[in-house]
């Protein structure tokens, strides 16, 4: 999830940072009279050159109650001191490279600083604004660098139009991608989607939405997002699931994350039911179940299975449910829930089409179905937790149960 807070402090990062600045600051003829710190680093820098381009550290000095200012706390700068080290490269003319990893960040940290150039000409903010429209949105790649760097800046990244304009870029570029493929393979834009933070994928999935995008297209997307979000924690579609080997380290804040994850890819799922194929559905359901989404979560993934079930084989229905340590049990409910809506639709469509359900006329659809449940009985029956109860829960909710289902239920 995106989450407000600072880089972290990489102290060989920091060190090597505090070294370097030393090299071009005491290259100075005059010494420096004021210490920077940005959470643990400190830079001895001089007061004259940062005021010359920092209207923000202008201000802290002349309304500093201490009339000689020899020390300034700049820990909440975003990006911490490895883009202040950036920003005060700048203010002695030195030379660095901006990229499209560092870009948003450094933009970040120059507003910060109030580097614009409402207060000097050619100042740090406009240059970076000058990279990020002329470079680093300039391609669908470069755009979504940039967003996956924005997760680590709010909320100063969002409040500064970054994150909408970087959402905007991508969710344009991606379109015109999906409609008319530059690259081999033509969906290569849904991997490149897949390093986005859930909220930041949502946000582009949203901005693709409104520009018409075909919902075959958001289909494909979401899913290649899903598999490589999800891919750890089921293994395939028989339901083996993965048993975290540290709970105490790994167990409710991941388990929570992968929660959140999971009921938020199912609020993008688009409107139309159909698009998805089952087995993904399945697997999808499989990992709610496990991470015991909302009901909710895993109420839309049934009705969205029972759409299909006649597509669906008997390694799809086989929904193990699963505690958080690994020990396997078996999901009924969500089986029988789904076999029951798919049911009821088909006893609706054979009442609207003047059809006798109860005698016996089933569709193909119910037909496959009666005969993909024949099977999954006859695989569940030897599974110790099951009752007799809940396996005739199943059994009865099909009409004119296929003759073997007395055979599995004699031997169970």
């Amino acid at each position: 999830m995106a989450t407000e807070g600072k880089n972290p402090i990489n102290m060989n990062t920091m060190s090597s940072s505090l070294q370097r600045t030393g090299q071009w600051v005491f290259s100075q003829d005059i010494p420096t009279d004021v210490v920077v710190e940005v959470g643990e680093a400190n830079f001895s820098l001089h007061k004259f050159m940062l005021v010359a381009k920092s209207n923000y550290i202008r201000k802290l000095i002349m309304e500093s109650k201490d009339s000689d200012v020899t020390r300034i706390d700049l820990s909440d700068i975003p990006g911490g001191p490895e883009m202040f080290e950036k920003a005060a490269k700048f203010c002695y003319g030195v030379n660095f490279e901006i990229t499209v990893q560092n870009v948003a960040a450094l933009h970040c940290a120059a507003e910060f600083l109030q580097m614009t150039d409402k207060y000097c000409d050619n100042n740090l903010a406009g240059r970076t604004q000058d990279f990020l429209s002329q470079v680093a949105l300039s391609s669908l790649s470069g755009a979504i660098v940039v967003l996956k760097s924005c997760e680590i800046l709010l909320p100063i990244s969002r409040d500064l139009g970054i994150v909408r304009r970087c959402v905007d870029v991508v969710g344009a570029k991606a379109c015109n991608e999906a409609m008319f493929p530059c690259r081999s393979p033509p969906n290569w834009w849904t991997e490149e989607l897949c390093i986005l933070d859930v909220d930041f994928f949502s946000d582009v999935v949203a901005s693709m939405k409104q520009r018409g995008l075909k919902p075959s297209s958001l289909a494909s997307a979401i899913i290649t997002y899903t598999e490589k979000s999800l891919r750890d924690l089921v293994r395939d579609h028989s339901g083996r699931g993965i048993k975290y080997s540290d709970p105490e380290n790994n167990g409710s804040d991941e388990r929570s994350q992968q929660r959140d994850l999971v009921e938020s890819i199912v609020t993008l799922l688009p409107s139309d039911k159909g698009l998805f194929p089952v087995n993904f559905l399945c697997s999808l359901l499989r990992c709610a179940v496990f991470l015991d989404t909302s009901l909710t979560s895993k109420n839309e993934l049934e009705k969205r299975i029972s759409v299909v079930l006649e597509h669906v084989s008997v390694d799809d229905l086989l929904i193990p449910s699963f505690t958080y340590d690994g020990e396997r049990l078996l999901d009924l409910d969500s089986v029988r829930r789904i076999i029951s809506v798919f049911v009821e639709k088909e006893k609706n469509v054979g009442v609207f089409n003047g059809g006798d359900f109860n005698r016996g006329l089933c569709s193909v659809s119910l037909q496959r179905v009666s005969k993909t449940v024949d099977s999954y009985l006859a695989e569940i029956a030897s599974y110790g937790e099951l009752t007799i109860s809940e396996f005739d829960a199943i059994a009865n909710l099909v009409p004119n149960p296929l003759e073997n289902q007395t055979t599995i239920l004699q031997s169970h």
